[in-house]
């Protein structure tokens, strides 16, 4: 896993202890733009969009990370990179602290080793890229031809700048499960971390990519426990054990109890709404709205995304999952236990 220079850590842990005891978003996910270059099968973001004639620029996001203060940002979208003003929004989103930690989530298509150089330079910390299958189904998954072929040659030439900030995503589906072994070895052959998330109706109102039969779901604990071992063994999956084991339950029971949205993590749409959570369309002016609205009535637990999977668990699982794997040395570097 990337290092972390130890004061950033120590910054990291300060603001998250901070946000977790205030109930303010430890992360907060910047929808840039609504519009993608693919059109996924497990996704309601397909196809290039009009803008909005309200769109956030990089002022707005500035005044936005300054009052909500989260420790983290993940900007997002549909597809981020469509953004022409993306670099400057990126400035405007990061402290002179190097706080908060900044993930661009993109599906790779416009990615380029160039403008991977100067987000990274602008204080990107982590890259993360969907990768739906190990080879070239997944471009008939996300409706985007060639799109794996970009991959396989973009993916471990960034790798191979040796920065450890390049991860891949996959949300397991019904026509992933069987592929799952083999996409944790394709990270490990590009040499980039993985992180695994759960499928859910939420977003398309369909079944079809759920994982429901018996004999799927044993596939699924089998898998989910050799993906553990694997982590224990060479690293290179990002889940803490927690979380998977919580994927399997997620597809066993249908629902997790227990979301945290708005009040752990909140959305920020294209034109500046604020949502608890981008499953829903319900926008509010304030996170404390949000507070008062949406938390103490929200029984939702048809999800386990990343955002939430990785920010469901009580604060002392998360210091343990997310800062206590590395142990902080006197020369200002975290390693790996």
């Amino acid at each position: 896993m990337k290092t972390i220079p130890f004061t950033r850590a120590a910054r990291m842990i300060a603001r998250g202890t901070w946000s977790f005891c205030t109930d303010r978003p430890l992360v907060v996910s910047f929808e840039l733009t609504h519009s993608c270059t693919a059109d996924c099968q497990h996704c309601d973001k397909g196809g290039i969009k009009p803008e909005p004639p309200d769109l956030l620029r990089a002022a707005d996001y500035r005044r936005l990370r300054a009052q909500l203060k989260p420790m983290a940002v993940q900007l997002s979208g549909g597809e981020p990179l469509l953004r022409k003003d993306l670099e400057d929004i990126v400035r405007a989103v990061k402290e002179p602290s190097g706080l908060p930690y900044t993930i661009l989530v993109t599906n790779g298509r416009l990615f380029t080793e160039e403008k991977y150089l100067a987000l990274r330079a602008l204080g990107v910390n982590q890259f993360s890229i969907s990768l739906d299958f190990p080879d070239e189904r997944h471009d008939d998954f996300r409706r985007s031809p060639g799109l794996y072929a970009h991959l396989a040659k973009l993916v471990p030439t960034l790798a191979a700048r040796g920065h450890d900030d390049v991860a891949l995503n996959t949300a397991i589906t019904r026509e992933n499960l069987p592929a799952l072994r083999d996409i944790y070895e394709r990270a490990k052959q590009w040499g980039v971390n993985i992180s695994y998330s759960a499928y859910t109706p939420l977003r398309t109102h369909s079944m079809d990519h759920y994982i429901r039969s018996v004999e799927d779901l044993n596939l699924l604990r089998r898998t989910l426990y050799e993906l553990v071992t694997l982590k224990a063994r060479n690293g290179r999956i990002a889940n803490s054990p927690w979380t998977l084991s919580g994927i399997h339950d997620f597809f066993l029971h249908g629902t997790i109890p227990g979301c945290q949205a708005g009040r752990r993590f909140l959305v920020v749409t294209p034109s500046g709404g604020l949502r608890a959570c981008s499953m829903f369309d319900q926008t509010y002016t304030s996170q404390k709205e949000i507070l008062k609205k949406w938390v103490p009535a929200n029984q939702c637990g048809e999800c386990y995304v990343s955002i939430r999977s990785y920010l469901d668990a009580s604060f002392w699982t998360l210091l343990k999952d997310n800062v206590t794997s590395r142990v902080f040395s006197r020369n200002g570097r975290a390693n790996q236990c």
